[in-house]
């Protein structure tokens, strides 16, 4: 539920199969051979990538309505051990055999509507420099950097700057096409049967719909549920409970909610049941990155995670998070499964989601010096005692080499990761905390010009130029490593989605943006070694708030209320901060020239303020208050003030920047030796486009319908 650091939370603020070709024993590039895939399998024309492959490492490949794609770089895995370049590419064959589920999840129609469009974008011979083509390819990219018909962060529905009509043309002159028609249909019949979907705005409006008084189910489109209410979720998981359980499964993981003729049953994601035909090719990678495994302990939490996708019990799935847990020497790692919440109204089911990553040693020393501090950063927090851990266990923190991401990390990527969410788990046997150091360094790469732009003076720009990159990585590190892992529930109050409801993941996520806040200027840091100045926490200071009064509304429509959850949470903790230092000016608000700003004027108060915030929110969780948590919500995280997000979106216009990045991943290539893999090359795809037409070639598991 709250695992996930999202770039713009505090850094943005700164700143079919195919057969085998060749079993000869020449050392070349080839198709997977049948000694790495035992059967059919997917595989990548390995010896054309190996021919695109860039001198200049370009960090922008595509941009697009809203988005822009960028790459990110894989150091040092060239000399990397042929074992673990093995365990990496098994890692990744089993995160992208995955990738159709989150589509599915995301919305019933979505495996559909991708299919009919990458059928014209690969047959369509008409005209594509022509106005229709182009408005039809931007519609497509929309599609696949979001999963689907609903945007990635507002969870809206967008609509193509085309007609059905202008489709059906579209289809007609793509010679050769196969689209996904059902028995004895006709095109005109599947663009019928997705027009409401695609074209009519209200239809199907929002993935994930948390707004108060509606019923979160019946108004939310992503396919988590079928033919239920909110109320009978929310009673049939209350019938499940066992209040003296004190290691409750967390139910509704991993299955989909229906009605089976008129009894409520749970549609299992695992081999034998929904989704079987994707699992099954994860699991088939996951038992071959078994067999190269580094050691005992990352075997053992492998081999359970097979066990899991095998049975579909969620006591397997436990067993497998806790032997993650405490596999803390392997230098691969992986995160595979069904794990966000995000997208679920309720916070019960697990989106898929997939990152195979490489230890950064050099970078992970400092995120350790913070893990190692754990307790006393808890005996320090700004909140009553009886809301601290007597003993935090079990902590770890590294930086990682991200070498794949799929699912609901691709192509939007997390920052920073926090898991497991189980708080049973996280209280008994501890935590993993990573920071994504190369996802990050792709960022500082290709930042945009916003900073100028909102800062309110020069003195300003030079600290966020000096120290920002600093002030990222450390406030990722504490939100993931100290924030998350931070306070207690009290006994007999339930987990925080059952008793702060709709609102639990924005307050879960500033609880751990104002942990980082709250230490970024503590000497603390300077004693350990991690930080150089109380600089680099005024840069921060200065970042956060500039972000949560002004530059995140980009993001969200002229007229909309804020509805994802890392952004409600910053406006949430930036609003609640200005109201409450207003009368002692602690954050100003200043005009120059038509153009707002928020300065910062006293560092000391507004931390005493971030940690008013903290010791409250806190308090709301440990005892399950609902009502303060709504207040807060509601009052500070939902409404935009209407006049600013004018202004911001006019500013940004100016600017030409895209509010959203997300990534491609690098195609992991085998070099074979006979039925031998010997060497494993990394090569960057060469645009958007080609990275998702070779992922539906190749990936594409699952039905049109499940």
């Amino acid at each position: 539920m709250f695992n996930k650091l999202f770039y713009g939370a505090i850094a943005l603020a700164l700143a079919g199969c195919s057969e085998p070709q060749s079993t000869s024993n020449d050392t070349k590039v080839t198709e997977n051979t049948k000694a790495v895939t035992e059967t059919k399998v997917t595989g990548h024309d390995h010896a054309a990538m190996m021919e695109k492959a860039e001198p200049e490492f370009n960090w922008v490949v595509d941009r697009f309505a809203d988005y822009r794609v960028l790459r990110y770089q894989v150091p040092g895995f060239e000399e990397l051990p042929i074992k673990q370049k093995q365990l990496l590419y098994f890692l990744s064959e089993a995160a992208l055999s995955g990738r159709d589920i989150i589509w599915d999840q995301n919305y019933r129609l979505n495996l559909t509507i991708r299919r009919t469009m990458e059928e014209i974008v690969k047959h369509y011979q008409g005209d594509k420099s022509s106005d229709l083509y182009q408005q039809f390819l931007t519609y497509t990219k929309q599609l696949w950097f979001a999963g689907g018909i609903h945007h990635h962060s507002s969870n809206n529905k967008f609509t193509p700057n085309f007609t059905s009509e202008d489709l059906q043309k579209l289809m007609s002159e793509s010679k050769g096409a196969e689209f996904p028609l059902e028995k004895d249909e006709s095109v005109g019949g599947l663009v019928g049967r997705m027009n409401d979907a695609i074209f009519n705005p209200d239809f199907d409006a929002k993935k994930v719909n948390k707004a108060k008084g509606v019923d979160k189910v019946a108004e939310s489109a992503v396919n988590f549920y079928n033919d239920v209410n909110e109320q009978e979720v929310r009673d049939f998981y209350a019938a499940k409970k066992n209040a003296n359980d004190e290691t409750p499964p967390s139910y509704g993981l991993n299955s989909q909610l229906t009605k089976q003729d008129g009894k409520i049953i749970e549609r299992v994601w695992k081999v034998g049941g929904m989704y079987s035909a994707a699992i099954e090719r994860i699991v088939f990678w996951l038992e071959k990155a078994s067999a190269v495994s580094e050691n005992a302990e990352q075997k053992l939490a492998i081999d359970l995670l097979v066990k899991y996708y095998k049975s579909g019990e969620l006591k397997d799935f436990d067993d497998y998070s806790i032997a993650w847990v405490k596999d803390i020497d392997s230098d691969v790692d992986v995160i595979n499964g069904f794990i966000e919440v995000y997208s679920d109204p309720l916070a019960y089911r697990g989106s898929f989601e997939s990152v195979v990553s490489v230890r950064n040693p050099e970078a992970t020393k400092v995120i350790a010096a913070i893990a190692d501090k754990a307790q006393w950063f808890e005996d320090h927090m700004p909140m009553a005692d009886e809301f601290k851990k007597d003993e935090v266990k079990g902590i770890t923190g590294k930086s990682i080499i991200v070498v794949m991401e799929s699912g609901d990390a691709s192509p939007s990527t997390p920052i920073g990761i926090n898991l497991p969410n189980a708080n049973w788990i996280r209280a008994n046997h501890g935590s993993k905390s990573v920071s994504l150091g190369n996802i990050v360094n792709a960022y500082n790469q290709a930042k945009g010009k916003g900073l100028e732009e909102f800062a309110w003076d020069e003195k300003e720009v030079a600290r966020v130029k000096k120290y920002g990159s600093l002030a990222d990585d450390l406030t990722t590190d504490m939100h993931e490593v100290i924030g998350h892992a931070s306070g207690k529930i009290n006994p007999g109050v339930g987990t925080p989605k059952e008793t702060m409801k709709q609102y639990s993941s924005t307050l879960e996520e500033a609880r751990a943006d104002l942990v980082g806040l709250y230490f970024i200027v503590d000497p603390i840091l300077e004693e350990i070694g991690v930080s150089p100045s109380g600089d680099v926490g005024m840069a921060a200071f200065d970042g956060y708030i500039r972000n949560g009064m002004m530059q995140q509304l980009r993001r969200i429509k002229l007229g909309d209320d804020i509805e994802e959850d890392h952004m409600r949470n910053r406006q949430l903790v930036a609003t609640w901060s200005y109201e409450k230092g207003f009368k002692d000016n602690v954050i100003e608000k200043r005009i120059r020239d038509n153009k707002t700003y928020f300065v910062v004027n006293d560092y000391g108060k507004l931390r005493a303020i971030f940690g008013e915030l903290l010791g409250e929110i806190q308090r709301i969780k440990s005892e399950g208050d609902y009502e303060a948590a709504e207040a807060l919500v509601e009052n500070y995280g939902v409404k935009v003030d209407q006049e600013i997000h004018k202004e911001v979106l006019a500013r940004y216009e100016d600017l030409n920047v895209a509010p959203y990045s997300g990534f491609v991943n690098p195609n992991l290539v085998p070099v074979m030796e006979g039925n031998e893999i010997i060497d494993v090359k990394i090569v960057h795809p060469k645009d958007f486009e080609e990275q998702m037409l070779n992922y539906a070639k190749n990936y594409s598991f699952l039905p049109n319908k499940n």
